[in-house]
Order: structure tokens, then C-alpha cells, then sequence
């Protein structure tokens, strides 16, 4: 049976789906057989930052509606053979998530996969409820700034409260912390919270601190998973990630301001 992971958040914008993409590739590619799920109906970005948008011909309502197989609506990322995507729908209402529909789907899924990896939209309408339902993992991603925070704080007690595993009283979902956009720079200028506050409000096992970085963006725009650019420090910190999860005991980098060397600094850079 997979492991059914969600990457959630109370805020938008922090990551939530770079993020998902980043975790399936780093999975897939330790050999471990992967889905990535778009749970935000209406929406679809998860086929952009993979790469597939234009291989999309089935989506998950399809699937769901049974107007097509999952095997149809899957599609097998061309750079790890073990990683695939199901799509979300632009057409439809997120209403068409149903409990029963989004259940058959993952318990499909976990028939063949090890890891399910649920991409939530943000906050606590419909489609990141049905998103964290079934999760036995959550992975809440965080920007440091209060809002983002507070807002990701909230979340907890929703997957807290509202959860397959809460309702029947099983074991609660492990959770975990994800900081992104993180700059030490702003930090020590008092421009964003630091390390240390988040982990204060929110009390999550670490997963990782993602380093504001302009390769998230540039790996987006290519429709590349971050995680694929080794050269840069988002791509490293992502990795790591994964091999945290995984149980791996790594030393989190990217969290001190960089000393300028001697020749950056006689010429004022």
C-alpha cells in the first residue's frame, strides 16, 4: 500500500506545488514507484512545472466520474520512469472532488504505487480538505512571515481534526515543516522571521529550509522540477528534503548570510 503524502498550506503563493514536484521526482528517482496528484480543480499549474501540459488528455474528474481509467488519465514523466501525473481539471468545479470518488482513486493508486503525493490547493476549501483527508503524511510549507505562518497554524488543526485517520482514531498524521523562500540576509536585517520563530509557533519536525532562490522560477518557466537543477542551492535543498524523509540525518544548510570573499569585498560587491 503507498503512502499517501499532502503538501499543504494555509497561504498561497509559498510553493505548495513546486514543492509536490520536487518531492515525486526525488522519490521516483531512489526507485521508489510515484504519483503526484493536482487536487486544485479549476486551477492545473502541476502539469506546467513537470512539464506534461500538453500531453493532457484525461484528468482526475474523469477518473473520478469514470469517463476514463486511471490508467488513462496517468501520465509517465519522460525523465524518471517511475514517476507519473495525474492532472487536475480546468473545466470543472472543485465540488466535483467527492469524498467517495477521491478515495476509489487513491486506494487505486496505492494498489501499485509506494508513494502518492497529494498537491493541495491552499486554506480549507473543498479541494485541500478532499487533499489531506486520506493523507498519512502532511508536508506544511511555510514562507517566514507571520501571515504565512499563522495561517499554516490553522492547517495544523484542521489535519488535526479532520482527517480519515482522526475520525476513526488511528494514528495521527505525521507532520512536517517545510520553510521556503528562505533568506538569511532578511533575517538578520529583521525583514522576515527567523528559523528559530517559525519552529517556536508551529512546533513541526524540520523538513527542510528551501533558500530564496531565482532557479525555482527559472526551473517553472522550463517546466522542470527544481530538484533536476543539482547546481543550485534550491535544487541541493530539495534533495535534501527528500532525504530527510526518507530517514536520512542531514545538517540543514543555506541558513547563515554568506561571508563575501576577500575579492567581492575590496571591490564593495
Amino acid at each position: 500500500m503507498a503512502r499517501i503524502i499532502v503538501i499543504t498550506s494555509g497561504k498561497g503563493g509559498v510553493g505548495k506545488t513546486t514543492t509536490s514536484a520536487a518531492l515525486a521526482m526525488g522519490l521516483a528517482q531512489r526507485g521508489s514507484r510515484t504519483a503526484v496528484v493536482d487536487f486544485d480543480v479549476g486551477l492545473r499549474n502541476l502539469d506546467l512545472i513537470m512539464g506534461c501540459e500538453r500531453r493532457v488528455v484525461y484528468d482526475f474528474i474523469n477518473v473520478i466520474n469514470g469517463e476514463a481509467s486511471l490508467n488513462q488519465a496517468l501520465i509517465r514523466d519522460r525523465r524518471c520512469d517511475d514517476l507519473f501525473v495525474l492532472p487536475a481539471s480546468q473545466t470543472r468545479d472543485k465540488e466535483a472532488l467527492t469524498k467517495e470518488g477521491v478515495g476509489k482513486v487513491l486506494d487505486d493508486l496505492s494498489q501499485t504505487f509506494d508513494y502518492v503525493v497529494c498537491d493541495s490547493p491552499a486554506g480549507i476549501e473543498h479541494g485541500a480538505t478532499m487533499a489531506m483527508y486520506y493523507a498519512d503524511d502532511a508536508v506544511v510549507v511555510t514562507n517566514p512571515e507571520v501571515s504565512s505562518v499563522r495561517d499554516s497554524d490553522r492547517m495544523l488543526g484542521i489535519l488535526a481534526s479532520k482527517s480519515r485517520r482522526a475520525e476513526t482514531g488511528n494514528e495521527p498524521i505525521r507532520e512536517y515543516l517545510l520553510l521556503t523562500r528562505y533568506s538569511p540576509e532578511r533575517v538578520a536585517n529583521g525583514e522576515m522571521l527567523g528559523l528559530e520563530d517559525v519552529q517556536e509557533i508551529l512546533s513541526l519536525d524540520l523538513l527542510g529550509v528551501i533558500p530564496e532562490s531565482m532557479s525555482v522560477l527559472n526551473a517553472s518557466n522550463a517546466g522542470i522540477p527544481v530538484i533536476l537543477d543539482s547546481e543550485s542551492d534550491a535544487g541541493q535543498a530539495y534533495g535534501d528534503m527528500v532525504a530527510r524523509y526518507l530517514g536520512e540525518e542531514l545538517p540543514h544548510r543555506f541558513l547563515e548570510v554568506r561571508k563575501k570573499g576577500l575579492f567581492s569585498r575590496f571591490f564593495k560587491e
